[in-house]
């Protein structure tokens, strides 16, 4: 069996200033085929108090590509899919926020399209920044929601097609004797952890200060996919007529499952979280198919060549 493996390990970064019972949320929606996405949300409690909210982006993103979601959860069906329950909304509220009602709770929606945030390349990834402060006029409650979409550039080069540099011995031995391909695939995403992030965010006192209460990370894929579920919180089959106006373009929601992961303070005391998950895939190669097919034809008419040498000397 040929096996390929590739590998992810994201670092990502989230600190508050003023707020230290927010949650993260990270949405991986996988697509090996194409291109991937990643959802990020944030949950703020006590956002009245807040002065800025800093999300480190572990890889390049121009502001062009963050596409703020918080539109889309005017229709009723999107929010059902995010929420699990129905909500009452009320749109655009003022310039910048909607208000949200469910569960007996109501919390500020923020636009995050209608706001002046900032995004500044760093050495290795991307900062995103919002001045809370700025737009806390326009907020009623004290918990605030907020989720943009963000092109998966990291995944991208994990399912990327890699150039076999072998020899065409080594290949052709390969094709005839492991028909079977197994890709491998692990991600790892880790949370506020130091060691992972670059030096110019390190430098940040407020972000040494920031303990996240919760961060939740869930991915969606193909199911011909197998994902290492050990540690999983919930797994389900995404539904398709829920999901059909919020997923990614070219994402195929009729053949996909979700797995959930979550990990809180209180089994964290430092805020640092980390997830790790493999993706397997087997398949039998098509270039080995061929490969047969071509020695199929090559003996079949080997064998009658010879066949028609030797049945004049047998008689026949």
């Amino acid at each position: 069996m040929a096996k390929r493996k590739h590998f992810v390990d994201d670092g990502w970064a989230i600190w508050i200033t003023g707020d230290d019972v927010s949650t993260f949320y990270l949405n991986e929606w996988v697509n090996p085929q194409g291109k991937s996405y990643v959802d990020v949300a944030i949950r703020i409690r006590g956002v009245k108090e807040t002065r800025d909210l800093n999300v480190y982006i572990p890889f390049a993103v121009e502001k062009a590509e963050v596409e703020d979601l918080s539109h889309r959860l005017q229709n009723e069906t999107v929010f059902r899919a995010i929420f699990s329950t129905r909500c009452i909304m009320d749109y655009k509220k003022n310039h910048c926020t909607s208000e949200l009602a469910y569960h007996g709770k109501t919390m500020d929606l923020i636009h995050l399209s209608c706001t002046e945030y900032t995004v500044k390349p760093l050495a290795n990834g991307t900062l995103l920044t919002l001045a809370i402060d700025e737009i806390v006029s326009c907020l009623d409650n004290d918990e605030a929601y907020l989720l943009f979409r963000l092109p998966h550039k990291n995944m991208d080069e994990v399912f990327r097609a890699q150039i076999d540099v072998r020899s065409a011995f080594v290949r052709l031995r390969d094709l005839l004797t492991s028909p079977v391909v197994s890709e491998k695939y692990a991600c790892s995403v880790r949370v506020n952890e130091a060691r992972l992030l670059p030096d110019e965010i390190n430098q940040i006192g407020a972000f040494h200060r920031q303990k996240l209460n919760k961060v939740v990370v869930t991915l969606s894929l193909q199911e011909e996919y197998q994902v290492n579920d050990a540690n999983c919180y919930r797994i389900h089959r995404l539904e398709k007529e829920l999901y059909r106006d919020y997923a990614p373009p070219a994402f195929d929601c009729g053949d996909a499952i979700t797995y959930e992961w979550n990990e809180s303070r209180e089994k964290n005391l430092y805020g640092h979280f980390n997830f790790y998950f493999g993706i397997v895939r087997e398949m039998i190669s098509k270039s080995s198919l061929t490969v047969y097919l071509v020695l199929l034809f090559v003996v079949s008419l080997l064998g009658n060549v010879l066949w028609e040498l030797l049945a004049p000397l047998l008689g026949m």
